[in-house]
């Protein structure tokens, strides 16, 4: 009851001073509310400009200061993804469009026919194709052995369309380069690249008629490899080997270094389901060679031989079909004077030559290849279940 009166009495007190004239209605609030300050648009702007600037002077510093004191962003190699081409890459004289441009009417196609008969003694026309390069101005053309091989007849097309009928000039099986012929004049032959150490991973621009019916087709890539041993069709060739892609009909055709030149022709290429850019071309040196003395000789001159035909049999089979009791190489036929002078005869077995025993006819081929025309060499062979031995002066293959 004494607090209510307490109360009471201080409220009696406060009613009587909010009604006196020394009150003042501002000071109920003990804190006042501040008036808000507005930034103009202007203001902003130009802060946040000055905000940008700064941000990027900060950035760029930092990243200075890592890649000098730190290297964790430090590099070495630039590339420029918008001009990139495999002639920068290789380091190419010409561009790829460039060496088409000065190749595409060197290079040819052909096609072939063979009249072949079958087991009925019944005649029919086979058709094939391949590629060629054109070698002088008044028609001469180099080619493979195996495009023109059997021919009854060869036709060649331009790059402008135009058609020639060919004939044979001579060709060489050892190195599957022929030479053939056409009637017409102020051709445009291929250049050929003069002695030169080639590299792997130089430009390698392929020209030819891939499929037969896709002449002037061209493919880049590089050179592979250099002298690689490749046995084709029982023949061991030292080839080069390329990337660029190569089809059944591309073979005769060129294949063209950074400045337009040609540096090899095309022979093979590795087949199956799981081969890829595996093509091979025979060296230019080795073609030129070849093919010149072709057109002068109708022959590869200077090239040794042992003047025998030989027989591989590699099969119990192939020694019961000719009578033997052991397979090897043997002796089909002599054809040299030097190895009738010899004593060689035919059904002779090649056991050995000079210490060296013979594997295979491709390996006997080889090492004869590796003497001199005139070089005498040691033979022992079997005759009648008797080793004999025999020295033959090497001849010149014909």
């Amino acid at each position: 009851m004494d607090d209510w009166n307490k109360f009471s009495d201080n409220r009696d007190r406060f009613e009587e001073y909010r009604n006196s004239s020394q009150y003042d209605a501002g000071a109920e609030y003990v804190k006042s509310k501040k008036q808000p300050k507005y930034v103009t648009q202007k203001a902003f702007v130009i802060t946040l400009i000055f905000a940008i600037i700064l941000s990027a002077f900060a950035g760029a510093g930092g990243f200075y200061l890592c890649s000098n004191y730190f290297g964790g962003f430090s590099s070495n190699k630039t590339i420029n993804g918008t001009n990139y081409s495999l002639t920068k890459a290789t380091g190419s004289e010409l561009s790829i469009q460039e060496i088409i441009a000065k190749n595409e009417n060197s290079v040819v196609a052909i096609t072939t026919e063979s009249v072949s008969t079958d087991i009925w003694a019944r005649q029919y026309v086979t058709s094939g194709a391949g590629s060629g390069v054109v070698y002088s101005e008044d028609g001469y053309i180099l080619t493979n052995n195996h495009v023109i091989d059997g021919a009854s007849t060869i036709t060649v097309t331009m790059h402008d369309g135009k058609t020639y009928s060919a004939s044979l000039v001579a060709s060489d099986d050892a190195c599957d380069i022929a030479v053939i012929k056409i009637k017409a004049s102020n051709l445009s032959p291929v250049t050929i690249a003069a002695e030169q150490s080639l590299s792997v991973g130089d430009l390698a621009v392929a020209i030819g008629n891939p499929l037969g019916t896709l002449a002037g087709t061209a493919t880049e890539g590089i050179i592979s490899a250099l002298e690689r041993e490749i046995t084709i069709d029982g023949k061991t060739m030292n080839l080069m080997q390329i990337s660029s892609s190569i089809n059944p009909g591309n073979s005769g055709g060129g294949v063209f270094d950074q400045y337009g030149n040609l540096i090899g022709l095309v022979v093979a290429k590795s087949s199956g389901s799981n081969v890829e850019g595996l093509g091979f071309a025979i060296p230019v040196d080795t073609v030129k060679t070849v093919a010149d003395s072709l057109i002068e000789n109708g022959y590869v001159k200077g090239r040794p031989a042992l003047g025998v035909t030989i027989l591989d049999l590699t099969s119990a089979q192939d020694a019961m079909k000719y009578g033997v009791s052991v397979t090897g190489v043997y002796i089909k036929e002599v054809t040299g004077e030097s190895a009738k002078k010899a004593g060689l005869q035919a059904g002779d077995l090649i056991y050995m030559i000079d210490k060296e025993t013979v594997t295979s006819s491709q390996m006997l081929i080889s090492k004869v290849r590796s003497y001199e025309v005139g070089d005498k060499v040691k033979l022992t062979i079997v005759r009648d279940d008797k080793m004999k031995e025999v020295s033959v002066t090497l001849g010149e293959a014909s």
